[in-house]
This record gives C-alpha cells, structure tokens and sequence, in this order.
C-alpha cells in the first residue's frame, strides 16, 4: 500500500524515530510500525495528524498525488 510507503519514506527524511513521529501523532509507536507495514491502515484523523507531522498533504500520503 502506498500510504505504507509514504510515511516512513517522509519519516526518514525528516530523521525521525518511529517513537518521535508517534509523539508528535499522539499515538504508540507500535501504531507507527503498523501503518508502516501495512498491517492497518491510519484512520482520518490519524492522516491529518500524519500531514501535518511529516508536512506533507493528505492527498501525497493517500497516493493521489506525487506533489507535497
């Protein structure tokens, strides 16, 4: 899944931890694993929160477009 990719592809550009990208979610980090494995998806919200972490749009992290 693309949303997979996309988080820990911005995650590792901005030289985050799984465990500071989960403080600055307000989730687990085991939550951040997931979404990056793609064992589950993030909700709404959590994309939200996830675009604004990693400042990027909810449209580049759901695959619709390739801009940021």
């Amino acid at each position: 899944m693309i949303i997979s990719q996309r988080i820990k592809e911005l995650r590792l550009e901005k030289s985050l931890s799984q465990k500071q990208l989960a403080l600055k979610v307000g989730c687990s980090t085991s939550m951040v694993c997931r979404w990056e494995t793609a064992d589950c998806e993030p909700t709404a919200t959590a994309i939200l929160k996830l675009s604004e972490a990693l400042d990027c749009t909810t449209d580049y992290l759901l695959g619709k477009t390739d801009v940021f």
